[in-house]
């Protein structure tokens, strides 16, 4: 993506998956999100759904949502018992069957971790650089 603040790598040597993400903010919403990855299909399915689950959010909105992936692809969500998280989800609740599979919940969560990284201005531009409209 040219133009973006901020570009984070990420690899999880336990299967091979590499990801990079960019990510353009625009005071405090996220303006456009893309990767490029390479590995298993549920970390690439991941990554797809997390850039268009989060186009158009502001950060707070972001990280709120990184929290409930977090917390369904662990196994900490049990959508059966929290119906307002299951609507808030959407398209993401696919996802939900990884926390039966640890060692798939790092493939899953892979982009999501880079995501919070980009939000925190880390591997990338200063958080400050990103806040002004481009």
């Amino acid at each position: 993506m040219e133009g973006a603040h901020r570009v984070i790598e990420q690899r999880n040597p336990l299967c091979g998956d590499a990801l990079t993400l960019w990510l353009k903010l625009v005071e405090d919403r996220i303006t456009d999100v893309s990767f490029q990855g390479s590995g298993c299909a549920i970390s690439r399915a991941s990554a797809s759904l997390m850039t268009e689950a989060v186009k158009g959010k502001t950060r707070e909105q972001a990280e709120e949502l990184f929290t409930r992936f977090h917390d369904l692809v662990t196994g900490k969500l049990d959508l059966d018992k929290d119906p307002a998280a299951t609507k808030s989800l959407g398209a993401l609740r696919a996802l939900g069957g990884v926390s039966r599979f640890p060692i798939r919940v790092k493939c899953a969560s892979m982009a999501w971790h880079a995501l919070h990284a980009a939000l925190a201005g880390e591997n990338g531009a200063a958080p400050d650089e990103a806040e002004s409209p481009s």
